[in-house]
C-alpha cells in the first residue's frame, strides 16, 4: 500500500489507514465501526475478528443482516453456494435457486435451512423473555445463543473468523437499528403475530439502542477520543453518528467531544439530498464533526478496501 497507493482513491485509502493507526496508537483513542451492506456474507470476519481481538474496534453499529449473517456463515458455511457467473443468471435461474432453498446475495447464496435453524434456537430465548416480561437487545440474544455448548459442534468455519464471537469475547456492544429489516427480525415479528412469542417487548427498541449508544459514547469519550469508521451508508452509519449531536443539542451537554476521526468507504456519490455519499464536511453543520477532524471519503468497493485497511492497522 505504501509503495503503490499514491493517488486518488488509493491515496485516500492509505491516508485513512494511517489516520486510524494514529488515533489508536498515538492518541490512545478508540474506534467505533458502522457497517452496512452484506459484509458478513462477504466474510469480513476474517479480518474484522482480529481487529476486535487486538482492541482496534471498540463498539459496532451494523445492520441486523450483518449481525445474523455472521452466525449463518458460522453454522452453515459448507452449505453455501457460490455462483461465479452471477451476472449471467436468468430469471428462471433465480427461480431455481429459490425453489432449491437459497437466497442470493450477489455471487453467494445462503441456504434458507440455516435461517430456520437459527430461528428455532432463538425462539426459545424470545419466548422465555416475553413470558418473564424481560427484554434484550438483538446482540444480547446472539450472545446468549452462542452460549449454547451444543452449537460448537456445528461450527463450519474457524471460530477466529467470526467477528460476533470475537465481539462476545470482548463483551462489545453491538447496535443494530431497524432489526425488522432482517431475516430474523421478520421471523420475530411473525412469531409475535402467531402468538408464539407473547409480545414485542422481548426485543428492545431502536430508541433504547440509541440511548445505550449515547451513554456508551458519553462514558468512553471522557477518557479517549473516539473515531468513526463507516462501511457503506444507510441506517448503520446515520443512526450511530447522531449520538453526538443528540448529546450536544437535545441533552445540552455542550462540552461533548465530536467524533475525533471520520472515514467512510462507499460507492455512493454526492447527489441532490443523498446522504450516503455526502462529503464529510456536511457533517460539520450537524455537530457531528469539527473542522479539525481528520476526514476521509473512499469511493470504492468496501469488500476490497476494508480488509486492506484492517490488515494495515494490524501491521500485517
Amino acid at each position: 500500500m505504501e509503495l503503490n497507493y499514491l493517488h486518488f482513491n488509493a491515496r485516500e485509502t492509505l491516508a485513512a489507514a494511517r489516520g486510524y493507526v494514529d488515533l489508536i496508537e498515538k492518541q490512545n483513542g478508540k474506534m467505533f465501526l458502522a457497517m452496512a451492506g452484506a459484509m458478513s456474507t462477504g466474510e469480513i470476519g476474517i479480518s474484522l475478528a482480529e481487529m476486535i481481538r487486538q482492541d482496534k474496534v471498540h463498539a459496532i453499529c451494523c445492520t441486523a443482516a450483518n449481525l445474523e449473517e455472521d452466525l449463518f456463515n458460522l453454522f452453515a458455511h459448507k452449505e453455501y453456494k457460490v455462483i461465479e457467473n452471477w451476472r449471467a443468471l436468468s430469471a428462471q435461474d433465480e427461480i431455481d435457486l429459490l425453489e432449491s432453498g437459497f437466497n442470493r446475495v450477489t455471487d453467494t447464496c445462503i441456504p434458507e435451512s440455516v435461517m430456520k435453524h437459527t430461528r428455532s434456537r432463538l425462539l426459545d430465548l424470545w419466548k422465555k423473555a416475553a413470558e418473564e416480561k424481560t427484554s434484550y437487545f438483538p446482540y444480547e440474544y446472539m450472545y446468549m445463543l452462542l452460549d449454547d455448548p451444543e452449537l460448537k459442534d456445528l461450527y463450519q468455519i474457524p471460530v477466529e473468523h467470526s467477528w460476533v464471537i470475537a465481539a462476545k469475547e470482548k463483551n462489545l456492544k453491538i447496535f443494530s437499528p431497524g432489526i425488522e429489516d432482517s431475516t430474523l427480525g421478520n421471523m420475530f415479528t411473525a412469531a409475535v403475530m402467531e402468538g408464539i412469542v407473547a409480545n414485542h417487548q422481548a426485543l428492545r427498541s431502536g430508541t433504547e439502542q440509541l440511548q445505550l449508544l449515547a451513554q456508551w459514547y458519553r462514558n468512553e469519550s471522557q477518557a479517549s477520543p473516539i473515531g468513526f469508521f463507516q462501511i457503506g451508508g444507510g441506517i448503520a452509519g446515520d443512526f450511530a453518528i447522531c449520538a453526538v449531536p443528540m448529546l450536544i443539542q437535545d441533552l445540552r451537554e455542550t462540552q461533548t467531544r465530536r467524533w475525533a476521526y471520520f472515514a467512510q468507504i462507499s460507492d455512493a456519490v454526492t447527489s441532490y439530498g443523498g446522504y450516503s455519499g455526502a462529503v464529510p464536511n456536511e457533517k460539520i453543520t450537524w455537530n457531528k464533526l469539527t473542522v479539525e477532524t481528520p476526514k476521509y471519503m473512499i469511493q470504492s468497493d468496501a469488500t476490497i478496501v476494508a480488509p486492506l485497511i484492517f490488515n494495515y492497522v494490524l501491521n500485517r
